[in-house]
This record gives C-alpha cells, sequence and structure tokens, in this order.
C-alpha cells in the first residue's frame, strides 16, 4: 500500500514548491477515491443523494458536496484548486470565458452609482461591457493611463469601488506598478482586480503584491493548446464568493471536458512559459534591431517604458511582441502575409505562433480617429510567439520582412 503521507505534493522540506510542482501535482493528490492517476471527465449535470437525510445536511451545511452542475463539478474543483495553488489564493471559482469571469466580477461586487477606474490600454471587449453594460446601471468609469499613479489618486472617487487593470495590457504590454497602485487605492477602501492574462501565474503573482483578485483568460496560456476557452477568477473567499455564487444564477459555466482539457494544460504550463519567454525574448530583441521595424513594446526590453517595474515584478515576459513595421496598411498586410509559421488568428499564448493586424482584426469598425486614440495604427503587429524553435521563427519572420 502506498505511504499516503506522500500524497501532499509538498516534498520532505515542507516549503512551497515551485512552479513546475505545483502545476503538475496542485490540488490532484489527495482527493482520488479510485486511485485513478488522471482526474476523470464528471461528464453529468446533476448528482444524486443517498436518501432524504444527506439531502437535509447538504441542505443545512453541514454536507459539502456537489448537487447540480451549473453549480460545481469535481473536474471543475480540480481546476479551482490546482490554480489556486498556483496563485497564492484562497479560492477560485472557474468561469465558460475570460469575458464571462471578468463581467460576472463587476456585476457582483458592483451596485447602482457605483464608479470604477480602469486603464486605457485593455482588452476592447472589457471596455465595451463598461461603457455599454455596467453604464445602465448607472456605474461610471474614469480612464487613466496605466502607469499613471497620480491619475489614480486623482480619479478616486467616494463612491469609487473597483480599480480595474490588465497587467501586462493589451496591445502595448504596460506593466503596472501594483505595489504602489494597491497601496494608493487601498487607503480609499478601492479594491483591485487584474487581469493576468497576458502573464500567466507563472510570470507574476498579483495577489502578492496587493491585488484584491486576479483574473485570466485560461483560453490563453493556462490551456495553453487553443482548444478550449475558459476563465477564472482568484483571491481572497471573502470576494470570490459572490462571483461563484453569482456565476450559478447567470450560468456562464465550463463543461467538464473543458475543464479536464484546462486541467491537463496547467500540468505543463511552467514548461510552456520557459519557451515562450525564451522566444520572445529572443523575437524583441531580433525586432528591436531590424531597419524595417519602427518600434517594439515587450517589458524585457530596456527601450520598454515599464522596464524596471517588469524586471522588479515579473519572473519573465511571456510571448507576445507588439512592434510598428515600417510603412502602413499595405507594408504591413505584406508582412503579415509573408509569414509562413505564425497564423493570421486572434488570441496569444498557445504552442502555436499567432500573428495579426489589430486594425483589421479587432478596430476595422471603429472611425480611423478612435482607432488612433487607442494607439491602434495600420502598422501596428501583435505577434504571440509559441513554443517552436526561436531559430525559425527569426528566420521566417525575417523572410516576411523581406517583402516589405
Amino acid at each position: 500500500m502506498a505511504d499516503s503521507t506522500r500524497n501532499d505534493g509538498k516534498g520532505g522540506s515542507g516549503k512551497r514548491p515551485g512552479h513546475s510542482t505545483r502545476a503538475v501535482h496542485g490540488g490532484e493528490r489527495d482527493h482520488h477515491a479510485d486511485h485513478s492517476l488522471a482526474t476523470p471527465i464528471h461528464q453529468t449535470s446533476t448528482f444524486w443523494f443517498d436518501d432524504s437525510a444527506q439531502l437535509r445536511d447538504f441542505a443545512e451545511g453541514r454536507l459539502v458536496r456537489d448537487e447540480y452542475g451549473r453549480y460545481s463539478n469535481p473536474t471543475w474543483r480540480a481546476v479551482e484548486r490546482k490554480i489556486c495553488d498556483l496563485e497564492g489564493a484562497e479560492e477560485t471559482v472557474l468561469l465558460g470565458s475570460g469575458m464571462a469571469a471578468a463581467t460576472t466580477t463587476f456585476l457582483a461586487l458592483l451596485e447602482r452609482g457605483d464608479h470604477i477606474v480602469l486603464t486605457n490600454d485593455c482588452y476592447r471587449r472589457t471596455r465595451q461591457f463598461i461603457g455599454q453594460v455596467l453604464s445602465k446601471l448607472e456605474i461610471t468609469a474614469t480612464v487613466i493611463a496605466p502607469a499613471d499613479t497620480i491619475a489614480l489618486k486623482d480619479a478616486i472617487q467616494d463612491n469609487t469601488r473597483l480599480f480595474f487593470t490588465e497587467s501586462p495590457t493589451n496591445p502595448y504590454l504596460r506593466v503596472i506598478d501594483l505595489p504602489e497602485a494597491s497601496r494608493i487605492a487601498h487607503e480609499r477602501g478601492v479594491k483591485v482586480i487584474v487581469d493576468s492574462t497576458f502573464a500567466s501565474p507563472i510570470n507574476h503573482a498579483p495577489l502578492e503584491d496587493g491585488a484584491d483578485l486576479v483574473v485570466h483568460s485560461a483560453t490563453k496560456y493556462m490551456g495553453g493548446h487553443n482548444d478550449l476557452i475558459a476563465g477564472i477568477v482568484a483571491g481572497p473567499k471573502q470576494i470570490v464568493d459572490p462571483v461563484r455564487a453569482l456565476t450559478g444564477v447567470m450560468g456562464g459555466i465550463l463543461d467538464p471536458h473543458a475543464a479536464w482539457l484546462l486541467l491537463r494544460g496547467l500540468k505543463t504550463l511552467g514548461l510552456r512559459m520557459e519557451r515562450h519567454n525564451a522566444n520572445g525574448i529572443a523575437v524583441a530583441r531580433y525586432l528591436e534591431a531590424h531597419p524595417k521595424v519602427h518600434q517594439v513594446w515587450y517589458p524585457g526590453l530596456e527601450s520598454h517604458p515599464d522596464y524596471k517595474v517588469a524586471t522588479r515584478l515579473m519572473n519573465g515576459f511571456a510571448g507576445v511582441v507588439t512592434f510598428e513595421v515600417e510603412g502602413g496598411l499595405d507594408e504591413t498586410i505584406r508582412f503579415i502575409d509573408g509569414c509562413r509559421l505564425p497564423y493570421i488568428a486572434p488570441s496569444l499564448g498557445g504552442v502555436e505562433s499567432l500573428v495579426e493586424m489589430p486594425v483589421l482584426m479587432s478596430y476595422w469598425d471603429y472611425p480611423k480617429e478612435e482607432r488612433l486614440q487607442y494607439g491602434i495604427t495600420d502598422n501596428l503587429v501583435r505577434l504571440s510567439c509559441g513554443i517552436e524553435d526561436a531559430d525559425d521563427l527569426i528566420a521566417d519572420l525575417d523572410g516576411a520582412l523581406e517583402k516589405v
């Protein structure tokens, strides 16, 4: 019989294991009644009770177990435990997408008449939800630049409840001085929510730097294989519980099979991020030195405005590199069409490299003047480096730039 003391995944020293050890073992070593090595896919919509006495114990809170698939599932819970381990969080809730994670969090924590502060360099759909949906609840928003902590202090009002930011941001990869921003927000009783999708739990731990909640589109680095859509919210139980409760009401949940795919993807997160980090910095340095590239944004380059903050807070800088090609729309299209390894596609964080022009992929329906307000120029490119060999990626980019 196996020694049960070996099943906590902590090793003999008792200290917190490293990222990859937690990614492999976190949340899975002590709950398999059937002793299966891989967590099963619990493909069921409902769970039965032995008798009415057991149901009553459940209803009165003496028994914690699964009841119905919109509220919980054992496969979900394995994912949630693993992410708690990776993020250093007390509680995690799994949702059907990154947008479901963000929007459900807003609705759970805000009331009519509240005010939020957000940064301008963030995902278009998040801004759209705040501007078009939360505004119907008379919830107002002030937008500030990511690195401007003075503007954050000035933007906080008596009814401000949340400061929401990405870090790194999309698409310019701005990195927030989170300890300072959290200090400013918490002095006024404002909660801090960080979308850490572009970092992953391997490269940054927002909760350790003062954030109250961390949000991820788990579709990206966490899943890592471009084969699922999911989102997570992690943090203290007291703050996460309202998000979980509202998720059960609204139904923005993940199916068990996708949860299992996410669980499998998380096991290699540490290994994959090593390659994403290495490819990202190699490609960024190559592009910065190329005469046909106007400018590169990557937090691991000294030329990035947040390089000092990024190197202080982050363990690595991931695989997304944003840059401008010399020229305009036509020259940039020739570059994109000249790429052979990266797929022309939205998203990021998978094993395959992806490349896109934000002006065409996400902002073509905006007037040009409004696009420029968000920094979306005709020659802007967002490249998500996968886990291919860096030399092959660079050779491919070199050939594509010859066509500019």
